[in-house]
Order: structure tokens, then sequence, then C-alpha cells
């Protein structure tokens, strides 16, 4: 009887109802929006480097090592010693090592050094290989491999000339010694995209007339008597590591931390991200409270139209007292049509959510390298759900009671 009652007297106020319904559901879709893209950006930052033990560099913090090696953040305090990289990969522990150098830059992307096995070793989004979209990797001194966000942003192809700016946001370029590109990455989502790849040979053939960061006075020394030298890099800026066994990834990360020759630090990627995640999690908690808030504006907003309805409806009210139903009757269908209420906007806000989720997917992941995962709704969010559903019942008690005490005499007395 109350939910027939309630259903009738929704479909009478159909357009501020319907209202009502769409602030919630928005509201919803928001909330839950959040705490998708803030469990998709933890999954994207965790996927963007797997299958690497440990990764070394000079002594600074986890968190530093971790943003400048992998995601291009930053700058290294220091250098690893070319001697001290080839102790550490001596060691039997250590299965495969890539060093990776870093300090120069193309037009505000960074330019990275490193070995060829880098294309074969690094590993993202739950172990996934490099692709190349066209060319190949680097195979003469001057090539170099460029991702899909420095194609498309500066739209090079393949054969393209590069010059590579001396540091970061510099106007000092190796003009001598231009770069060509041999290849392009496939889209990853990762750091790599902006990235341009050259090998650690490259990377000390362009500073051969360079000295102290800055270009030595004098003529150039030709291109053919650089491919003749030694080209042997004197440091790396870091290294990623595999190491023969699980077991022994903690015994080989204490022994490079206490490498007596040198201060060096090595971490567990994973690890690190922890730490990352720990320092940023004052942001994710703010975002989520803003959206918390939202919920709660739109449930007292469907409290307030209750509210300002009850004038309109005093004869209603009055007419179902008259025809024998009690306090309890009136209170249970103000209750009952803000459950109503709230369950339809939770219900279309899972649908808005959903729509939403499909048709930002894949700019996310193009745009910035954000992968949100279309699933089920997890156990917490449907208990969220719940919880707004029980909320909407709560903020409405006070119209609810306000509509029971109403008196069959005022409510059938006619103001003027």
């Amino acid at each position: 009887m109350i939910l027939r009652l309630a259903t009738a007297s929704l479909f009478a106020r159909a357009l501020t109802v319907g209202m009502t319904v769409l602030a919630i559901a928005l509201s919803v879709a928001l909330f839950l929006g959040v705490e998708k893209l803030r469990n998709g950006a933890r999954t994207s930052f965790a996927d963007t480097i797997s299958g690497t033990d440990l990764i070394v560099g000079a002594r600074s913090g986890s968190v530093q090592l971790l943003l400048y090696s992998v995601f291009r953040i930053g700058n290294a305090t220091n250098n690893i010693s070319w001697e001290s990289y080839q102790d550490i990969i001596d060691r039997p522990e250590v299965t495969w090592a890539v060093p990776i150098s870093l300090g120069d830059s193309h037009r505000q992307f960074r330019v990275m050094g490193t070995a060829a096995a880098y294309f074969d070793r690094y590993k993202y989004r739950g172990g996934r290989s490099l692709e190349f979209a066209s060319g190949s990797r680097f195979a003469d001194l001057f090539d170099a491999v460029i991702g899909a966000d420095v194609a498309a942003q500066l739209g090079y192809e393949v054969d393209d000339p590069i010059v590579v700016a001396h540091g970061l946001a510099s106007f000092s370029e190796h003009q001598d010694t231009p770069f060509r590109v041999s290849g392009i990455l496939a889209k990853t989502g990762t750091p790599v995209d902006r990235t341009v790849i050259v090998s650690l040979e490259a990377i000390e053939a362009i500073h051969v007339d360079w000295q102290g960061g800055a270009q030595k006075v004098g003529a150039a020394t030709p291109v053919d008597a650089i491919r003749a030298m030694d080209l042997t890099p004197k440091a790396v800026t870091a290294v990623m590591l595999g190491a023969e066994s699980r077991l022994q990834i903690f015994g080989l990360q204490r022994a490079i931390n206490e490498y007596p020759e040198e201060p060096l630090l090595a971490v567990l990627p994973g690890v690190a991200l922890q730490e990352l995640w720990g320092i940023v999690g004052i942001a994710e908690t703010a975002l989520i409270g803003v959206s918390a808030l939202v919920v709660v504006t739109a449930l007292l907003g469907m409290a307030a139209m209750l509210l300002s309805s009850l004038n309109a409806r005093r004869r209603e009210m009055a007419i179902l007292r008259a025809m024998g139903a009690g306090p309890m009757t009136i209170l249970g269908l103000l209750l009952v049509e803000a459950l109503l209420m709230a369950a339809a906007g939770a219900v279309l806000g899972v649908v808005f959510l959903y729509l939403g989720l499909a048709m930002l997917q894949p700019i996310l992941d193009a745009r910035f390298g954000l992968f949100v995962p279309i699933e089920g709704l997890k156990t917490r969010e449907i208990l969220t759900l719940i919880a707004i559903v029980a909320m909407a019942a709560l903020v409405c008690l006070l119209p609810a009671i306000r509509a029971y005490r109403m008196s069959l005499a005022d409510g059938m007395m006619v103001k003027t």
C-alpha cells in the first residue's frame, strides 16, 4: 500500500522528482568515477614497470630514484661510475642489467641513452614488451628510437633527422652530431612514449667536444673520428637489474646499498611506488572528500525538495489521515519516497558511470597513459551505494517527521 502510494506520488511530481534523481545520479557517478580513476591511476603507475627486480642509482631517496629513472621526472643527484656498474653486473645474483643515462633533451622530451637490451627487458602492464609501430631499434651509432607521443606531437617519421639539445630546457644543441629516427615505438601509455632513446655510446659521442657542461672552443671533431674512438661510457645514471631468483633480491639490495666504492641505492620498484602513493595520499583523500560532499549535497537537496513540497501536500496528508492512515503511514510514505528516489539515482548513476568509462577509456589511455579497466562494481563500491540509500532515509527524517505531525485540522484549513 505505502509503496503504491509513494510511487503514484512521485509520478505526480515527475519533473521535480526527475531533477532530484538526476542530481543524485550525477553525484553518484562522480563519486564512483573518482574511485575508479584513483584505482586506475594506481594500477597504471604500478604497471609502468614490471619484471624489474631492482633499480640502482646514486644514493638519494627511493621515490626520487624511481621518478627520474622510470617516470623521467627530476634529475639524479649523481651518476654511477662505469667501474661500479661493472662490479654490480658481475655479481652472481645478477641475471641481467640495463644501464640508463639521462640528462639531454629534444624539444622538451627526455633523451635516454641505454643498451639494446632495453627493448627486450623493459616490461609494462604485467609483462608486455615494447613493440615497434614502424622501423626498428638503433643499429648505427647515430640512430634514435622515439616514443609514440614524440612522433605524434613533432610529426616525425622513420629516417627523419633529430638534433639533441644539451641538458634540459637548453638552447645549446649538438648540431654537429644529428641523429636519424630508426624506429617509432607503439603506444604504451608509459613515460616511454615521451622519450627519445639512443645508445650509451651515442651519448658519449655527442659529448666528445663538451666539458663541464660547455662546448670546447675550436673546430668540432669530425664524425668519422668520433666513430673510431672508444665510446665506452664513464658513468650511467641508473641501472635496471634482474636477479637470479626472488630469494636473492634482498641480499643483492643490501650488498649494493653497502657498496664500499661509492654511495649507491637499490630500490624495489613496487616498494618505491607504495612510498610515492603515501606521499600523494593526502590529495587522494581530499578528492574523495570533495566527491563525497557532492553526494551529501544532492541528498540534502532531495530533503529540501520534500520539505518544500509539504505545504503543497498538506491537503493530501490530511485526506490520508481522514481515510484512516496513521502517523506511521505518513512517516513511512515520505521515507519510501526518499528511498525510491535515492535508489533510482544510484542505479542511474552506475549507468552514467559505465557510459562515461566506455567513452573516456580510450581517450585517457591514449593521451594520459591512464588505463581504467571497465569491470564490475567491487564490494566496497556496492556498500557505498547501499550507504548512500541509507543516508537518503536519514536526511529525509526531518520532512517525514514534519509531515506526520501535521494535524488534520491544519491540513484541511485553507489559508489566505
